[in-house]
């Protein structure tokens, strides 16, 4: 600043003045202007004025002008901040759901709203798990809820149901001066975390819950990644290990990279419907322990992107493995709605884990997570979710909320949307008809479109699908030609990663390559969502099935 004012000195003397504080009608303003253009290094705009006698203000001039190039030279000095100076694990930091065919999707969407012509007229981001953004219609008694703890005046309308005013009161009552704009006690809102354990004892048959050991959290993914972070520690062969399945839902290896910890592949059995064989635990957490320190054990059930749904059987035997192994269980159970095939059912690893009785259930340490993202609710952008933690050490569990009461709480209105999840209408309420009927229709709909999708897809030559248990995703495998493969070596792109921009710019159909949640060498795969309109699904299906005759054609 001293620098500006001493240019703008100078200036002034350049214009006649004594300086820019005593300048005659207007010059101050013409002094300032002036300094600030040759400050920034630009051309002074300034009127021609009569050239001072005095030799002494024609070197301030000089001088201005020097140090206006000074502080220009200065301007353009190296960012600190740049891809080598940056921290190396947020660079390691991959996350194929929103990776470069999302980015190249984006483009197009913007080509085609300038007009430019394209083999198709829209867009289908089939790559996500956005429910609602596909359009599905909300729960009415969860935006109901919301809507009457975020505008409390709305509580003297006739035109909301009183079991919904109810819960809205009792949720405000837990918040700070009655508001849902009041941060919340950075564990989550007591109430809340007291029907999130009263909903875990009936779903789990009446095993406790203790709602000490409930976490509100930021969607399921922040629950995930605060776990991994309390958890990895050590360097060399000491370093954390963390076994994930494969394929795998992004955010784990993302988060394994961002911790600087070491992901530990196991395979999904594809031949068997993607089921977890503990034999292969055991190779993989075997072959681990060579250059890491395999503690933590990961599951997600029913699957992303595969969409299986374990069995007791499984869940027993991963259980044992873990107790036997000293595994820390991480249960990832956002899709425990999301059973569609008969004779599939979800249980939880908390039921499975106290029915094997005390000599498990009092020591396997077990983080379960749950969200508003999936499920009937499909409501993304509330960013509810909460997690389970037993048999938790008692200080560790104090540098959780430590570690928690860092970034102060998870979004309140994303709390209340738990609730509602966690605490719907029952029968003998005003509003659990129509509750039950949008929620079975959500179901349904989505059963229906998990046995078109696997249907269609086995229809085609050089296509395999997996029966979609649960979740909400097919993943597909795919036969990619040889030469298909060279040509993509030649783009420097992995062969299903080519597929996927060949189909995303020939269709408009945005897909994610299988190579992004990982695969067995020379298998390829890519996982779409289910969540279209029945309609429009059908119109997916008919145009991946033609683009992939045509493609197998080109490349045979």
């Amino acid at each position: 600043m001293h620098r500006f004012v001493l240019v703008a000195r100078q200036t002034a003397a350049s214009l006649g003045c004594k300086g820019p504080g005593v300048c005659r009608s207007g010059r101050k303003d013409m002094a300032l202007r002036c300094a600030a253009s040759l400050a920034a290094g630009r051309q002074p705009r300034c009127p021609r004025l009569p050239r001072p006698a005095r030799e002494g203000t024609l070197r301030w001039s000089s001088a201005a002008k020097a140090s206006a190039v000074k502080i220009n030279e200065k301007a353009s000095r190296e960012k600190i901040l740049t891809l080598e100076s940056m921290n190396p694990q947020v660079k390691a930091v991959e996350y194929a759901v929103r990776g470069p065919i999302v980015l190249k999707a984006g483009e197009i969407e913007k080509e085609l709203r300038k007009g430019i012509k394209k083999p198709f007229t829209e867009v289908i981001k089939a790559n996500i798990g956005d429910a609602h953004a596909m359009g599905q219609r909300p729960i009415t008694f969860l935006r109901q809820v919301v809507a009457l703890c975020t505008y409390p005046n709305l509580l003297d309308s006739p035109s909301f149901p009183e079991d919904a005013k109810n819960r809205a009161r009792r949720i405000l009552q837990g918040c700070g001066g009655n508001s849902l704009g009041s941060y919340s006690a950075s564990q989550g809102i007591n109430c809340i975390r007291e029907d999130v354990a009263s909903y875990i004892e009936r779903r789990d048959g009446g095993v406790p819950a203790d709602p000490d050991n409930i976490y509100l959290t930021t969607g399921a993914s922040d629950g995930i990644a605060t776990i991994l972070k309390i958890l990895v520690s050590g360097g060399g062969k000491s370093r954390t290990g963390v076994m994930i399945p494969i394929p795998q839902y992004p955010l784990y290896s993302a988060a394994i990279s961002e911790l600087d910890a070491i992901q530990v592949n196991y395979y999904l059995d594809e031949e068997n419907c993607w089921a977890l064989d503990v034999n292969e635990l055991r190779r993989s957490l075997n072959e681990a322990k060579a250059y890491c320190n395999p503690k933590v054990l990961c599951i997600i059930n029913p699957g992303n992107p595969t969409g299986q749904v374990q069995n007791r059987k499984c869940i027993e035997e991963v259980i044992h493995f873990a107790w036997e192994e000293k595994l820390f269980l991480l249960a990832d159970e956002v899709y425990q709605d999301n059973v569609y095939s008969e004779g599939c059912q979800f249980h939880s690893f908390k039921k499975i884990l106290y029915e094997m009785g005390p000599e498990y259930y009092n020591n396997v340490e077990l983080a379960s997570f749950h969200s508003t993202s999936k499920g009937y609710m499909g409501e993304c952008g509330y960013r509810g979710g909460y997690m389970e933690v037993i048999n938790l050490h008692p200080e560790i569990k104090g540098q959780l909320v430590k570690l928690l009461s860092v970034r102060l709480c998870p979004p309140v209105s994303g709390q209340a949307a738990m609730d509602i999840v966690v605490n719907p209408p029952v029968p003998g309420e005003e509003s659990y008809s129509q509750f039950i009927k949008e929620k079975e229709s959500v179901l349904n709909n989505l059963a229906k479109k998990a046995k078109l999708t696997e249907d269609m897809f086995n229809k085609v030559p050089g296509i395999h699908c997996n029966p979609l248990q649960g979740a909400m995703y097919a993943f597909p495998r795919i036969f990619i030609p040889s030469k298909a493969i060279e040509e993509a070596k030649a783009h420097k792109m992995a062969p299903d990663m080519f597929y996927c921009m060949k189909l995303l710019e020939e269709t408009g159909i945005c897909v994610v390559p299988g190579s992004g949640f990982g695969q067995r060498e020379g298998s390829y795969h890519f996982r779409v969502t289910i969540l279209p309109p029945v309609e429009k699904l059908k119109i997916l299906l008919e145009k991946v099935k033609d683009f992939h005759i045509k493609f197998l054609e080109k490349y045979a």
